[in-house]
């Protein structure tokens, strides 16, 4: 694989990242609205404190939506800034790393993803798999889950 294709396979796993991203950041966004709706329509009744119980219950969904919302949209802005017009020698930001079993790609926190034919688990930086990887190049190995590990390439 020459250079330019390693750097267009992570560009395409960065915009795939961002979509996935893009696509919770929606639907957040949508269970806000839906979770304010809730809680505007619910109507008076002669059950007293219900309609207040109602009301609470529903800021109470807006605003674990929000949180969710929010951490999206900071997931999504450190996404932006991974640079992918790199070829590393060295696992890190922005880095692919190739084993016998397993692909990942250090950039956002996304979990495993199907992306094209190859199954990839997108690593946040700040997680102890990505820690552990940190600086390793190909043909070193790491133990992780009790599991001695082959890199194959990093680029």
């Amino acid at each position: 694989m020459t250079s330019e294709e390693m750097i267009a396979f992570k560009t395409g796993l960065k915009q795939a990242g961002k979509q996935l991203i893009a696509a919770r950041i929606a639907m957040a966004q949508s269970a806000i609205d839906n979770a304010q709706e809730a809680a505007n329509s619910e109507g008076k009744s002669s059950a007293g404190d219900k309609y207040e119980t109602g009301r609470a219950m529903g800021h109470l969904e807006k605003d674990m939506y929000a949180r969710q919302l929010a951490e999206h949209v900071k997931e999504l802005a450190r996404l932006q800034e991974v640079n992918t017009a790199v070829v590393y020698t060295s696992a890190q930001t922005g880095a692919f790393v190739r084993c016998r079993d397993q692909a990942f790609f250090i950039a956002a926190g996304l979990g495993k993803q199907v992306v094209g034919d190859q199954t990839i688990f997108f690593l946040s930086p700040f997680t102890p798999l990505a820690k552990l990887l940190l600086h390793k190049k190909a043909g070193e190995r790491f133990l992780f889950n009790k599991t001695d590990t082959l890199i194959l390439e990093v680029y």
